[in-house]
């Protein structure tokens, strides 16, 4: 083993000594008396917002790649804790993506179903894709909606962002419902086997809600654009 990977290996070595000392408490706990503090009764206050959260800010002092992927990059980072302790992150970087709701004339959405070698099975979806760099995400639904289903669509609307998995990842996948939909011709990518369903929202609500579909995306997704449909319908009873 030459010297340069000596070294990286025990640098290696040392940071996991790090975080495994800034992370396990199975000792004396004295010296940790930061608390979370008594829940709080009060209105909706988002992340940043409440001066309260300058109190729990890291302060990232190095940042490394790991890792390099055709898809994403892991990074490492030696960050300052709020109690002045330093912590390792491993953090995936993604470029961000999109995911398409899209709604025919007859309240069904449009599904994939696609090998996932992840969990090592067949999951069904919402079409959904990788943002390209500098790619405007509006316009990237419209390209992979019309991709993977062959579907085009003559409005898309803008539904929400959902960051993911924020614990270790930096994705966030911006989420569009699409209307107006004409079928022409799919052209997935060279790698992408997928069929494709169009199933009714309600049975797809069902779903979700029984626990049958675990793709965060698609949850998301499949309970807004309930919500939405249920408030532009007026109550007969109102």
């Amino acid at each position: 083993m030459s010297d340069t990977d000596k070294n990286q290996q025990q640098a290696a070595l040392d940071d996991m000594r790090e975080s495994v000392q800034a992370f396990t408490y199975d000792g004396d706990r004295s010296s940790l008396d930061h608390l979370s503090g008594a829940p709080e009764e009060r209105d909706l206050v988002l992340g940043d917002d409440d001066p309260r959260d300058a109190d729990l800010a890291e302060r990232p002092l190095t940042e490394d790649v790991a890792w390099t992927g055709r898809i994403f990059n892991v990074d490492r980072l030696r960050v300052e804790l709020p109690d002045g302790r330093v912590a390792i992150r491993d953090v995936v970087r993604h470029p961000g993506a999109v995911a398409i709701v899209a709604l025919t004339e007859d309240g069904r959405i449009c599904l994939v179903r696609q090998y996932r070698t992840a969990l090592g099975r067949v999951t069904v979806e919402i079409p959904a894709g990788k943002l390209a760099p500098g790619e405007d995400p509006l316009e990237c639904a419209g390209r992979e909606l019309l991709e993977e289903t062959g579907m085009s669509a003559e409005k898309i609307a803008f539904l929400t962002t959902i960051a993911t998995s924020d614990g270790f990842c930096d994705e966030l996948i911006h989420i569009y419902m699409a209307t107006g939909l004409e079928f022409s011709r799919s052209d997935p990518d060279a790698d992408e086997f997928i069929n494709v369903d169009l199933v009714p929202l309600e049975e797809l609500v069902d779903a979700v809600l029984d626990g049958r579909i675990e793709d965060a995306k698609t949850v998301v997704g499949a309970l807004i654009c309930d919500a939405v449909m249920h408030r532009l319908t007026p109550d007969p009873e109102e």
